[in-house]
């Protein structure tokens, strides 16, 4: 290409790409846009069609990272150009009010106050802020379970050889028998040292939803203060953050409410805010404000503003309506399996003891062996399993996954557990 035509093609490209900073601000919200759908089959059609899928497999593992609709991730690329081109103006000017206005969506979102909930980058840090942050002498005592997430216990293990604090370690039952067996499980490890329980809202490796109001009550009769791992639930299936009274609350918000890679949501009980000492130290000494809690220094701010895209999609879908669709593909599924021969679901039966995650196993296959012949023989995407009781393919469909393919991956385990 000779110098006049490269010249011209590169005039042409830079163009093409140009948005001016006057648009950019002036994005309408995702649901601007979105239909009004007549039926559910409908509503799911549509949902489906936001959603850029690859044709190799069949994604049956939302749980790690559940990827973005079309519509808000044309919001987060626009995003993007607009702090790039604004820079340091939108940093100094508009990054408060634009966070402020996105944990007051966020807090409606999840029934609490906006001085009760922080932006992080995921549970983790939520969590690990908290337990890290908290003030521990030598001879106190933690609970958690063996079904807990590995990044807090070993931030639980960390604390115990800093501070010399006891960690006292539970194991959940696939199965219980009623909400009275958990609470009692937590119960009979307390003690007058007991200082903190940790507990999840739903196990990430079987998608059991645990009684967490009732564990509270029992546990704040005791004095003992709780910290609960919602890393699945936030946008997920419907539920109030301050009718469980709970003490510290963390959650994934790039899971199941499909923000960009990221985003996380920290809560804590405005009773609580001045205990914990911040991971990173920053000019606001007020102890009583959970923003000192959550400085990281200067971080992608877009990923914020999509929080709120996302939160417009939820609701455009409507929080109840995508739970009970979450609980249905879910159950489409593991009640056609529930009773094959070699087959062994790891997920309660009971309709209030999970949502959209479920986990199979099979007695004549480990869980590596079954999650790879999934991947190679049948095309579908699935993680294994193979700890703390739990022995399956963690299974975590989405919004846009269809009974066709989950009636795929049904014929898939029956086979294997024929053969």
């Amino acid at each position: 290409m000779d110098k006049r035509n490269f010249i011209k093609t590169l005039g042409a490209l830079s163009v093409s790409s140009l948005v001016s900073a006057s648009e950019l601000s002036k994005i309408k919200s995702v649901s601007h846009n979105l239909p009004k759908t007549r039926s559910d089959e409908e509503l799911w059609a549509t949902i489906r069609s936001h959603y850029t899928l690859k044709d190799d497999y069949i994604n049956l593992e939302s749980g790690y990272y559940s990827i973005i609709p079309n519509p808000v991730l044309e919001h987060f690329i626009k995003h993007v150009r607009h702090v790039n081109i604004e820079g340091s103006y939108y940093m100094r000017n508009d990054l408060k009010k634009n966070k402020d206005r996105v944990i007051s969506e966020l807090a409606d979102l999840v029934g609490s106050t906006s001085d009760q909930i922080a932006i992080t980058r995921n549970t983790t840090e939520s969590l690990d802020l908290v337990i890290s942050g908290f003030q521990w002498e030598k001879g106190d005592e933690a609970i958690y379970a063996k079904q807990d997430y590995g990044s807090m216990k070993e931030m639980f293990e960390q604390i115990s050889s800093r501070y010399g604090v006891k960690n006292k370690i539970v194991s959940v039952p696939n199965h219980p028998k009623n909400d009275e067996e958990i609470v009692s499980i937590y119960e009979s490890q307390i003690t007058d040292k007991t200082k903190l329980i940790m507990v999840c809202h739903m196990i990430n490796i079987t998608g059991q939803i645990l009684p967490i109001k009732k564990i509270c009550e029992m546990a704040h009769s005791y004095g003992v203060e709780v910290m609960v791992d919602g890393a699945h639930c936030v946008g997920h299936f419907d539920f109030s953050i301050d009718e469980f009274n709970c003490d510290y609350y963390g959650s994934s918000l790039h899971k199941w409410l499909a923000t960009p890679l990221g985003a996380g949501l920290l809560y804590v009980n405005r009773n609580n805010t001045h205990k914990i000492w911040p991971l990173l130290a920053n000019g606001n000494t007020n102890k009583n404000d959970i923003k000192r809690l959550n400085h990281i220094g200067t971080h992608p701010v877009h990923t914020d503003l999509a929080i709120s895209n996302s939160i417009d999609y939820t609701n455009w879908i409507g929080m109840k309506k995508k739970e009970k669709r979450m609980r249905y593909l879910q159950r489409y599924w593991s009640d056609k399996l529930r009773s094959i021969e070699n087959v062994i679901v790891n997920t309660p039966e009971d309709l209030n003891r999970s949502c959209g995650i479920g986990n199979v196993g099979l007695s004549n296959m480990s869980p590596s062996a079954m999650s790879k012949v999934l991947f190679e023989k049948y095309k579908i995407f699935t993680v294994a399993i193979d700890y703390a009781n739990v022995k399956g393919c963690r299974i975590s469909p989405n919004i846009f996954t269809t009974t066709y393919e989950l009636d795929q991956f049904v014929i898939a385990v029956k086979e294997m557990a024929n053969s």
